[in-house]
């Protein structure tokens, strides 16, 4: 097995190897949130996390944590979408500098996803494509998306639980968020920051008996592609389905 590609990366990536960072050369921060595209149609989100402020087990919840891939065929609600948004990066505060803290943890607060969602089953929306506007806590309906379901799930290297799930979350990393501040390391925590996302989606998908698979099992090309990314600035790096545990 070649090593080359890995060892590579751990040794660019150490300290004593990185560039100066764009924040200290003096470039400014990038934006917290990408341009919604042209012809989005937003849509209003109920309270994210009213839903979840009864009391939880949560060791049990722990426990009974594994990864789901059949699903039965009943909608999530909009409510039960939205506490699970909020959940996974929902914005607790921000501050004029820039910087949001958010219901998950990210190395220095950069938090470097935008969330996207493949909406098969849910009451009230449309299936289709979607993104989360953390900022706002609402969500967009992308255009020109007809054949999403059968291009993300060909991209998944046709996992049916993508094709059958009533939701599956595309978090779509925007690098330079993280190596403004922290040079090529950022890349680390970019993928660190993506494991923190999803466990928060497992355990909030327990709590409403609902279940998770994530994906790493994906061809990027085919999913930026499907996706509308360019893969270098803007490119998948996680998935998850979800769906209702029969």
């Amino acid at each position: 097995m070649d090593k080359k590609a890995g060892y590579e990366f751990i040794q660019s990536t150490k300290y004593k190897n990185l560039e100066a960072s764009p924040q200290e050369q003096g470039e400014p921060k990038p934006s917290l949130e990408i341009p919604l595209e042209k012809g989005a149609e937003i849509i209003d989100l109920p309270k994210g996390r009213d839903i979840g402020e009864g009391k939880v087990d949560l060791s049990g919840l722990v426990e009974k944590r594994e990864s789901l891939r059949k699903y039965a065929d009943v909608p999530l609600t909009l409510e039960e979408l939205s506490f699970l948004l909020w959940g996974t990066q929902g914005v607790k505060s921000q501050t004029e500098k820039q910087l949001t803290k958010r219901t998950v943890p990210s190395a220095g607060s950069r938090h470097p996803f935008e969330t996207y969602l493949l909406i098969n089953n849910v009451v009230g929306l449309t299936p289709g494509l979607y993104r989360y506007l953390a900022l706002d806590h609402k969500i967009a309906r992308l255009p020109g998306r007809e054949n999403i379901n059968q291009t993300l799930t060909e991209a998944c290297l046709k996992q049916q639980h993508v094709k059958n799930s009533a939701v599956t979350f595309v978090w779509v990393a925007v690098p330079q968020r993280t190596v403004w501040r922290y040079s090529q390391r950022g890349y680390r925590y970019i993928y660190l920051d993506a494991g923190h996302v999803c466990q928060n989606l497992y355990l909030l998908a327990e709590s409403i008996n609902c279940g998770v698979c994530a994906i790493a099992a994906f061809d990027d090309d085919l999913a930026d592609q499907a996706m509308g990314l360019d893969g270098k600035d803007l490119f998948v790096i996680y998935l998850a389905s979800l769906g209702r545990r029969k």
